[in-house]
């Protein structure tokens, strides 16, 4: 068997974040929606990683961490939007809550 090279987890960020990308692309749902934001930021972190790791420079390293501390608070002012749309329209579909700009 060969070793792991960055080409494999290359290949693998690019997977997630088409998929997250997809993901983004064809749902109504918010939540799943927000979801796919989230697995795109993972996609990129592990691209960061994996190019700190050919280096072999922390970099790559420092700056994922720095992404998942914004993902992080991100994550929990979208939860709150979410949540407090969720409240008013009584419901998840993007399209019913587009009647907001009306």
């Amino acid at each position: 068997m060969g070793e792991l090279g960055v080409e494999h987890f290359l290949f693998l960020s690019a997977a997630l974040f088409i998929i997250g990308m997809m993901g983004v692309l064809t749902r109504r749902n918010l939540l799943i929606i927000f979801m796919c934001v989230e697995l795109m930021i993972n996609a990129v972190n592990l691209s960061l990683v994996a190019f700190g790791w050919e280096l072999d420079h922390l970099g790559g390293q420092g700056f994922a961490i720095f992404t998942i501390a914004v993902a992080a608070a991100e994550a929990a002012v979208g939860l709150a939007i979410i949540l407090a749309l969720s409240r008013r329209q009584k419901t998840m579909d993007v399209d019913e809550i587009r009647s907001l700009r009306d």
